[in-house]
């Protein structure tokens, strides 16, 4: 399918964020595929991850269109930039409307619950009052929990996968140490518009790590020549990351999204997970990969067995985190059945 420019929608009033800072006019990116039925209740409203942008057909391929998991013949789905990404919602890359420059390093925190109070502001200007399904992987997987438990009636069903109720220590370490790599790029740390080149493709480098494994290193990058002494292949294929990423990313944009992720707790001021995630009243299939060590399984069970009527699956999975975009007709084996009962 032809790459479809974004949808952008400019919110007139100001944005009051979690820790209280302001953004005084923000635009939210978002792409739509299908049609609105006539009771508009067809929505499934997909959440990506960290890098990803709208365009679900560009980094879930498998997953939308006619027949598929998101049938476009049956449902209206729907996705939206994050706030702080760099694919056409205001972030660190935007011009201050009160000095006329780009954000860069000024740009304020923005949290999961930031985000969620941006979706729900475009879903109520969409007129949407029902959400069939809403899945995300991931930090899609984190947006997904937070805005059930902030609307307990929205959702029919939910599907949180590969992520968790609140950031772990292991993760928050990750992100850190990739930020550190961002900081030690002094076109960055001095906050040069086009700065953070090297900083991101080191970053990205480190992040590939806690997206895959061991094994599937082992597997996939080993070089055949034993005798080889240097230019290995799996050295490569981090330098050929990193500067992928460089290219379509932007290295501001990366260190705001990385704190979003650091920030998510559905605990916080609600008494802990427990209490939180007993709010949840969509039905809930919460999924796992086996091979993941970036939000192990015992994150998602931990979710299905706090959440009222919800359902833990396992896929079993070669590619660590990154499983979840990549396992998708075992993801939608799991999920086919119960959304179109």
């Amino acid at each position: 399918m032809t790459q479809l420019e974004p949808h952008i929608f400019e919110f007139t009033k100001p944005l009051q964020l979690e820790n209280r800072a302001i953004l005084p006019k923000y635009q939210v990116a978002f792409h739509t595929f299908g049609k609105l039925n006539e009771t508009l209740d067809n929505v499934i409203w997909v959440c990506h991850a960290l890098t990803a942008n709208s365009d679900v057909y560009d980094w879930w391929p498998g997953m939308v269109g006619p027949g598929l998991l998101m049938d476009t013949d049956k449902y209206f789905i729907i996705c939206a930039n994050i706030p702080g990404s760099c694919y056409g919602t205001t972030g660190p890359i935007s011009i201050d409307p009160e000095t006329s420059n780009p954000y860069l390093h000024s740009f304020p925190l923005i949290t999961v619950r930031d985000v969620v109070q941006v979706l729900d502001e475009l879903r109520k200007f969409l007129g949407i009052k029902k959400i069939h399904l809403g899945i995300g992987g991931s930090l899609g997987g984190q947006q997904i929990l937070e805005w059930a438990i902030q609307e307990p009636e929205l959702f029919r069903y939910i599907a949180p996968v590969a992520t968790n109720a609140r950031a772990s220590a292991w993760g928050i370490a990750f992100n850190e140490a990739q930020r550190m790599a961002l900081m030690a790029d002094e076109t960055f740390a001095l906050g040069q518009a086009d700065g953070g080149s090297k900083g991101i493709r080191a970053a990205r480098a480190m992040a590939l790590l806690s997206y895959r494994n061991r094994h599937t290193y082992q597997h996939t990058q080993t070089d055949p020549d034993e005798n080889k002494l240097e230019d290995f292949k799996a050295a490569s294929y981090q330098q050929y990351q990193g500067q992928k990423l460089d290219r379509r990313f932007n290295a501001y944009s990366y260190d705001t999204v990385t704190k979003t992720l650091d920030s998510h707790n559905v605990g916080r001021g609600r008494g802990g997970l427990q209490p939180a995630l007993s709010c949840i009243k969509a039905k809930t299939i919460a999924v796992g990969i086996s091979s993941d060590l970036l939000f192990p399984p015992e994150e998602q069970k931990l979710i299905a067995e706090f959440v009222p009527d919800s359902k833990y699956f396992e896929i079993d999975s070669f590619y660590g985190h990154d499983g979840f975009l990549i396992e998708v007709e075992a993801l939608t084996n799991i999920l086919k059945p119960i959304i179109n009962d």
